[in-house]
């Protein structure tokens, strides 16, 4: 028998719903013109707008990170020297997985885009970033609803984003794009006023938030940092980075605090298995 909608996932539902209705009737949003003209044109052993194309590297990284710890995480080794008190619960543990391997998926795919600026190649970055979006989205989600919603959310992302990329490519409409990637973020600030679920992991997500709202400021002020720092860095070269960096509170509260419900009356001690 299954479980009755609670009000928060009836929200959840309602406010899918309502991005949807926007994303297909409102107005036609444009990308701006002069989008791929990034301020650090320079070459470095070979490599065109070098800066731009290795500060992916943490994004890789941190993606590695992650889905190593998930796998260490869970082998009878682990376990027999006492580290299951460690585990991610079982809801949000596939979510995490996706959300690193999104982030590979993300260096290596932004990596291509910068190699040289167009719109295929930027088609190809905003589909690979669909996965990570969508891990992150489903593990706030499962954090602070319940696991299905975090489900819902994953699914939904990875359905609808590819389609509102596609859209944006055919008729250069990014209404559908921007629906996602903001209304997916304003999801993620409401959430962080919730209280997490017991036995959920409790992700810092207003950390999350932070290092997203800082990314984006770095890259609107691309030109302007690359100038004030005298042609050092860009503001996009250290967007990626504070993109990454979105990942360490999922990474720290695995490693420091990310255990089952019935080890949390005993934070000090492992949970034999």
């Amino acid at each position: 028998m299954k479980t009755p909608l609670n009000r928060p996932e009836t929200g959840l539902l309602v406010a899918l719903a309502f991005a949807c209705a926007l994303a297909c009737l409102g107005p036609h949003v444009p990308q701006y013109a002069h989008y791929h003209a990034f301020a650090d044109h320079r070459s470095m052993w070979g490599l065109p707008f070098a800066m731009d194309v290795l500060s992916n590297l943490p994004f890789a990284l941190l993606g590695a990170w992650g889905l190593i710890y998930l796998r260490s995480a869970h082998t009878p080794q682990a376990r027999r020297i006492g580290y299951a008190v460690m585990l991610p619960c079982d809801a949000q543990r596939p979510l995490a997985t996706l959300f690193f391997a999104g982030l590979l998926l993300t260096a290596l795919c932004s990596g291509y885009y910068h190699l040289q600026p167009s719109d295929v190649g930027l088609t190809v970055d905003r589909l690979g970033m669909l996965a990570a979006f969508a891990g992150l989205l489903g593990l706030a989600a499962a954090d602070r609803i319940s696991a299905r919603a975090g489900q819902w959310t994953a699914a939904a992302v990875l359905a609808l984003g590819p389609i509102a990329v596609g859209v944006w490519a055919i008729s250069g409409n990014l209404l559908p794009w921007s629906v996602l990637q903001g209304g997916g973020m304003l999801l993620v600030v409401l959430l962080a006023l919730r209280k997490p679920l017991l036995g959920a992991w409790g992700v810092p997500l207003a950390a999350v938030i932070g290092c997203y709202a800082l990314a984006k400021v770095l890259e609107l002020e691309d030109h302007q940092i690359f100038t004030w720092t005298h042609g050092l860095v860009s503001g996009h070269t250290l967007k990626h980075i504070a993109a990454a960096m979105a990942a360490w509170p999922v990474i720290a509260v695995m490693q420091n605090g990310a255990y089952p419900a019935q080890a949390r009356a005993w934070p000090h001690k492992a949970v034999r298995t």
